[in-house]
């Protein structure tokens, strides 16, 4: 009898396993196409963790020249900690020669103007619509063009991102250039100086009549960069302490590791107005572990 009742569980069985639905797949990168408005032809990849939230954040992660949105999945930490946090990652690519993001014409530096920024604004807005994504909870990081890229998008649209960190980058509208050129040599080796209202009147300039709140900025460059020289990070406080409308003077200044000097401008907590890390000795090489995850408490990403 036995053996009968095991002869017709077997077959149950091996049918109700046929008809379960295959295990749940872990998460990946992803492309997508047909995302919007896309005038540059830039590529867009998207990371939604397992665990997305159900109004999630979004973070804008955009790549060095050379790079690639993959690359910067890999060799960056940001998809990890978007697991642990729940919110969704979108790598942008740029196509053109030599993979650098357009943050040097005048249709890049100014809002809804055209290139590289209406495509990754674009980009947002369709996780948003895909994904139920807070647009209360828009960021964007970068590194090198990518950091340009952000304080770019932060200039262009405060109405989209709420905060910015920039790794190894320059103020807004300071690679701007009027000859077709991509690369401003004079900005790159740090000797364009503004005062800080001149530089908030550029970042201020590219939406013109935006009465809206600005958004926070953390700012971080190796005192050795050569690639784009170590002024470049106090020309960016400038701009954007001017911008938020704090003062220059930090309000508070610690080392949250030996080699790191960091300053708060406008408040002393983890979402001050303006954040600046200076890495002493350090070159062209930002983020390094670690920097990541101080980017996603300065967005507040790790809050419960």
């Amino acid at each position: 009898m036995a053996a009968a009742l095991l002869g017709g569980v077997l077959p149950l069985l091996a049918a109700l396993f046929l008809l379960a639905p295959p295990p749940a797949a872990a998460a990946s990168l992803t492309e997508v196409t047909g995302f919007g408005n896309n005038p540059s032809n830039l590529r867009m990849h998207e990371y939604v963790p397992d665990n997305v939230a159900a109004r999630p954040a979004v973070l804008v992660a955009v790549h060095y020249c050379t790079g690639s949105g993959p690359a910067f999945y890999s060799g960056t930490e940001f998809a990890s900690l978007a697991d642990r946090y729940g919110f969704i990652v979108i790598y942008p690519s740029a196509t053109r020669s030599g993979a650098c993001f357009d943050v040097s014409s005048s249709q890049a530096l100014r809002h809804d103007g055209g290139s590289d920024p209406v495509g990754i604004v674009s980009m947002v807005r369709y996780a948003q619509q895909r994904h139920n994504a807070d647009p209360n909870r828009v960021y964007v990081t970068g590194a090198s063009s990518g950091a340009m890229m952000t304080n770019v998008l932060l200039g262009d649209y405060p109405d989209v991102f709420k905060a910015g960190a920039a790794f190894a980058g320059v103020p807004f509208g300071c690679f701007a250039t009027t000859d077709g050129s991509g690369w401003n040599t004079a900005c790159a080796n740090g000797t364009i100086t503004r005062t800080p209202q001149a530089w908030g009147d550029l970042a201020r300039g590219a939406y013109p009549g935006y009465q809206g709140a600005r958004p926070r900025m953390q700012l971080w460059h190796g005192t050795a960069d050569g690639t784009l020289r170590y002024p470049n990070f106090g020309e960016e406080i400038k701009q954007w302490t001017n911008v938020l409308g704090v003062s220059q003077t930090p309000a508070v200044t610690d080392h949250p590791q030996s080699s790191w000097t960091r300053t708060r401008y406008g408040a002393t907590g983890n979402q001050a107005p303006v954040e600046a890390i200076s890495v002493q000795g350090t070159g062209h090489s930002l983020p390094t572990a670690g920097m990541a995850a101080r980017a996603i408490t300065f967005f507040g990403l790790d809050a419960g």
